[in-house]
């Protein structure tokens, strides 16, 4: 479950975290109501999903028509699929510094793992891959959760010794809400230096993990509707499916051996449009569902289909995936790699149909992209 800006900034209120003041508006003259009672505000486009300020779906009101004339060019607006229902507007703050607080799964390590950074306002992959340095990195016990010298280990090695004091209990503070929500992941991005030398989260993300919402029946998230049209899908269809940035359609059975054939993909110069597993022992209905939704994905150019059969059983995917041609008449390109289970009768199936799969995952990455790319899409 995924939870709007405004109702990540309550939860952190009531855990002692400081947060600008605010109001919800969901027309732009209750924009201006809250630009009256607040003064200067930033208003922020109430979507589930990064980049907004980039999409144009947050900026500065300085008087209460400033705010009524804003918040009229976001309301409505589609980010990333979503539609801006409402506004948060919140009392503009004077920054000196960004920085980022963060928690989330570090599954390697089958811990969680607590990210302090010097350098906020931006993706924390972006900072990992350009400044690497500038990111420190705590796993607490899960059981005891961070010890104070760890937390203060934690500051010093971000660079940001000097505002130990304020940021100790941020710290604290943030790894008790995510034990207390079961939180996939939580964040402060970016975690605000304001000019009188306080820390206030200007803005924050959390997601909690849908397997323990049996112990948060209480809480509403984001409102479903609101929710990426193909992800909602994918979910009424009971397929594992995340969309991505990409041109690329990617299925596979397993979560490992999808990552993987992203991956593959990205190495060989292409960008994975989503992430979809259609688990072990797909059936032929299994894999025509799913090429059926990407079918319906306006952004895929090619689609990989990546099969290691085990339980899967790869004469069962071929006939899903030659049912799928004929009956979608698909358009982007189709490439397929099958090993496993009853890979030669899957394989027999394909070429019958006027499908060459491909020997190698490797090769099958490579032709994929060279045809999204020969198509001029």
């Amino acid at each position: 479950m995924k939870f709007l800006e405004y109702q990540v900034k309550e939860r952190f209120r009531a855990a002692g975290i400081p947060v600008p003041d605010g109001r919800l508006a969901r027309t732009p003259d209750e924009a201006a109501l809250a630009a009256g009672a607040l003064g200067p505000i930033a208003v922020k486009a109430q979507v589930p999903i990064g980049g907004r300020g980039k999409a144009g779906g947050i900026k500065l009101a300085r008087t209460a028509a400033d705010a009524k004339r804003v918040a009229g060019e976001i309301l409505g607006m589609t980010i990333k699929g979503y539609t801006v229902k409402e506004v948060w507007c919140e009392t503009a703050q004077d920054i000196t510094r960004e920085l980022y607080l963060g928690l989330t799964l570090d599954r390697d390590a089958r811990k969680p793992v607590l990210i302090l950074s010097a350098k906020g306002g931006m993706e924390i992959e972006e900072v990992a891959e350009t400044h690497p340095e500038a990111i420190a990195k705590l796993h607490p016990d899960p059981w005891r959760g961070p010890l104070p010298f760890e937390v203060r280990d934690l500051i010093f090695r971000s660079g940001l010794g000097p505002l130990q004091v304020q940021l100790t209990p941020l710290v604290v503070k943030l790894y008790a809400l995510a034990r207390t929500y079961d939180a996939l992941t939580i964040e402060i991005n970016p975690l605000a230096l304001t000019q009188d030398g306080g820390l206030v989260a200007a803005d924050g993300k959390l997601e909690i993990d849908e397997n323990a919402m049996f112990r948060h029946k209480d809480l509403h998230g984001a409102d479903e509707s609101d929710e990426d049209p193909l992800e909602a899908e994918a979910r009424r269809r009971k397929l594992t499916y995340v969309r991505l940035d990409g041109s690329i359609g990617v299925i596979g059975n397993g979560a490992g051996l999808v990552m993987n054939t992203l991956d593959l993909v990205q190495r060989e110069g292409g960008r994975a449009a989503n992430f979809l597993d259609v688990g072990g022992g797909a059936k032929a209905e299994v894999v025509h569902s799913a090429l059926e939704l990407l079918a319906g994905d306006p952004h895929v150019k090619g689609i990989l289909i990546n099969i290691f059969g085990g339980i899967t059983r790869g004469d069962e995917v071929a006939h899903g995936i030659i049912d799928a041609s004929r009956d979608l008449n698909l358009k982007p390109p189709l490439v397929v790699r099958m090993t496993g289970t009853r890979e030669e009768e899957g394989r027999q199936l394909l070429r019958e149909a006027g499908i060459t799969p491909e020997a190698t995952a490797t090769g099958a990455a490579r032709k994929i992209v060279e045809l999204a790319s020969a198509t001029g899409q």
